[in-house]
């Protein structure tokens, strides 16, 4: 698993917390600032964020409003002192996982990392199988492309090759490599595979003279 980030300016709570998640067999990294952070790390390197909203320099909000939109969030949790609590609820209606309040009960923090880690992996397989076939939709050329989306059409090859003004044997050489690019070994599993994908993300620029 990856490490958990624990990012506070407090050395007694960052020293805490790495022990209690060893004790778990829980990698932790920790860091004394929210710009610390940004300038060793990204959310996707870690499978949770435990994150102190009031710091020293830029606040933990402040650098929660600049990784939100990243390409993947690990769950985050805000500890907050009791005149924070409305701010990390905020935070929560943005977009952040939790908040605890300072000094919070060892036990339910644990039982929160457990669910949260939990949770990471299915979200980060779910992205990370969004990744891979973004890759692969990219390594196919743009004649590739337009091929693809007549077969999404449900067209034979013969309605592709009209079409396209190209013949059927170069259609079906279209279609093997697309087959190839993508790990599909049928038009039912290419269905399948892209039932959710826009058809945006599959236009490309003009094709090839090929």
């Amino acid at each position: 698993m990856r490490p958990i980030a624990i990012i506070d300016d407090d050395i007694a709570v960052r020293d805490a917390l790495t022990l209690l998640f060893e004790t778990r067999s829980w990698p932790a990294i920790a860091f004394d600032s929210a710009e610390s952070f940004l300038a060793e790390a990204g959310p996707a390197d870690f499978s949770c964020m435990v994150l102190d909203v009031r710091m020293t320099g830029m606040s933990g909000l402040e650098l929660f409003n600049k990784i939100k939109t990243a390409e993947y969030l690990p769950p985050v949790i805000f500890l907050t002192g009791h005149g924070d609590v409305a701010m990390a609820v905020a935070a929560v209606k943005e977009g952040a996982t939790d908040f605890l309040e300072k000094p919070c009960d060892n036990r339910v923090l644990v039982s929160k990392i457990q669910a949260y880690l939990e949770q990471d992996e299915a979200l980060r397989g779910e992205w990370e199988a969004r990744q891979s076939l973004s890759d692969q939709l990219d390594a196919l050329t743009p004649r590739e492309r337009e091929v693809l989306r007549e077969l999404l059409a449900g067209k034979l090859n013969k309605q592709i090759a009209d079409a396209l003004a190209i013949s059927i044997k170069t259609v079906e050489v279209h279609r093997a490599r697309i087959y190839t690019k993508l790990h599909v070994r049928s038009a039912v599993e290419l269905a399948a595979l892209l039932k959710d994908v826009p058809l945006s993300a599959i236009s490309g620029k003009e094709p090839s003279a090929h």
